[in-house]
């Protein structure tokens, strides 16, 4: 591959990076304005604090991102958590089922080997849920929220805030920074 050509600031139809930074978006630097009510230039919470600089904007970004990955995970596991729960309910309606049907002893193992088995050792879903809630997710957000904090005063999303200054028409409608107040 070539290098990496450097991009004029602004133009989100061309393909390139930071000179140096890694990351995939050139950062868009507007004027700031002396209103806070101006929908047309991002929020104080989401604007760089002074003295970052593009690595820590984006090494910032991919920390944030990676916890992003991590809540959709979470969310899965919830979900998986939930059609056990229920996977298990039908065991028991099949079960009963096959009770009625006259298969007794087919039920019977059925019920005594499946219904309520653990899906690991000693656990069921819940408790793989409670291990991860309180183990990686959280030590995970406190690590971010940490870094956050020293680096960009605990804003969040400053990577996301100016990639959206990037790739926004300004002054066009529905392409404000943010909402109007």
């Amino acid at each position: 591959m070539g290098a990496i050509p450097e991009i004029a600031v602004g133009n989100h139809r061309t393909a390139g990076r930071v000179a140096g930074t890694g990351c995939g978006y050139v950062p868009f630097m507007t004027a700031q304005t002396n209103d806070p009510h101006s929908h047309e230039t991002p929020a104080p919470e989401h604007r760089r604090p002074d003295g970052v600089d593009d690595d820590t904007v984006a090494a910032t970004g991919k920390l944030s991102e990676a916890l992003e990955y991590v809540e959709r995970a979470r969310g899965h596991l919830y979900s998986f958590h939930q059609l056990m729960g229920h996977a298990d309910l039908l065991l028991g309606e099949a079960s009963d089922a096959l009770s009625d049907a006259g298969h007794d002893a087919l039920a019977q193992r059925l019920e005594t080997d499946m219904i309520g088995r653990n899906i690991a050792q000693g656990r069921w879903t819940f408790q793989l849920v409670e291990e991860f809630d309180d183990g990686y997710w959280t030590v995970l957000r406190d690590h971010e929220r940490a870094v956050r904090n020293e680096l960009l005063d605990g804003r969040r999303h400053v990577f996301e805030a100016e990639m959206k200054e990037q790739r926004r028409t300004h002054g066009r409608s529905g392409h404000e920074a943010r909402p109007t107040e």
